[in-house]
């Protein structure tokens, strides 16, 4: 069994630090309208914020092994949430934005596929809860949506 450890200090108000076994840190916070003050990121972002990573980190490690050149690649992410608590995603929307000038389109679609399919251990555990469509752009075009249950 792999056993992953985090710790998450309260430093006041509704503020929390976490760290990761790596040192590194993150602060915690929520609303003013429930206490917080905004100085850091709201835990239900942090969620998206891990999907985006794990995703990408599988994607351009894919992508590096294919021989894949790219300019760029960003992802902007949304999740609906549902309207009563604990208001998890229902359905989030996962936009893969590639510029680069190879002809990459299959390789590209693999990577994304296998990431979401296969090895993108936060996607598995929220399409147990959500419903995650992916949309795959190449140079500004659509090219591919997949999506999974």
């Amino acid at each position: 069994m792999n056993v992953a450890h985090v710790d998450v200090k309260y430093t006041g108000d509704m503020q929390f630090v976490a760290t990761a076994p790596t040192g590194h840190s993150v602060v915690i916070d929520s609303s003013p309208e429930v206490g917080g003050k905004n100085s850091g990121v709201r835990p239900m972002d942090l969620t998206l914020m891990a999907l985006g990573g794990c995703t990408g980190i599988d994607v351009v490690s894919i992508l590096k092994k294919m021989r894949v050149n790219l300019d760029s690649f960003t992802m902007d992410i949304d999740g609906e949430r549902a309207s009563d608590h604990p208001k998890v995603y229902t359905k989030i929307f996962l936009n893969y934005r590639f510029s680069t000038s190879d002809d990459a389109q299959d390789k590209i679609s693999r990577a994304v596929h296998l990431s979401q399919e296969k090895y993108c251990s936060v996607s598995q555990m929220l399409v147990k809860s959500a419903v995650i469509e992916a949309r795959i752009f190449i140079n500004g075009e659509l090219v591919e949506t997949l999506g999974h249950s």
